[in-house]
């Protein structure tokens, strides 16, 4: 059975990018446009990993982060944050919120396939 990644990103066109890399590699993606898209989605959908923009209206991925990490679901799983903010200050916040990991936008397809294989089990 296939693992099921989540990108959550308010950019249609980011979510479409990172859903078409995962799909072509096996896996099956599920789309949300921010945290509380993602946190209602995850009530019926179980997912093994989630790609978190840090900017998105209604919740930012810090907060969307700290939520997930309070669910024993999510507690472990791999939380990676993929945003064009590369600030020491802002992968600090991320990574204290418990996310897994950090990569900045633009990103190349190998960068996901290479992160996911480091991470999920």
């Amino acid at each position: 059975m296939s693992k099921t990644i989540m990108t959550v990103d308010d950019s249609m066109s980011i979510r479409q990018m990172v859903s078409f890399t995962l799909k072509s590699a096996g896996y099956n993606v599920l789309e949300a446009k921010d945290g509380v898209d993602a946190l209602s989605k995850i009530k019926t959908q179980k997912v093994d990993m989630m790609f978190i923009d840090l900017n998105m209206p209604n919740m930012d991925g810090i907060t969307l982060i700290k939520n997930l990490r309070q669910n024993p679901a999510y507690k472990f799983a791999p939380l990676i944050m993929l945003t064009t903010e590369s600030q020491e200050s802002r992968k600090l916040d991320g990574k204290k919120a418990g996310a897994t990991g950090w990569i900045i936008k633009p990103f190349k397809p190998e960068q996901l396939l290479t992160i996911i294989k480091k991470v999920l089990r």
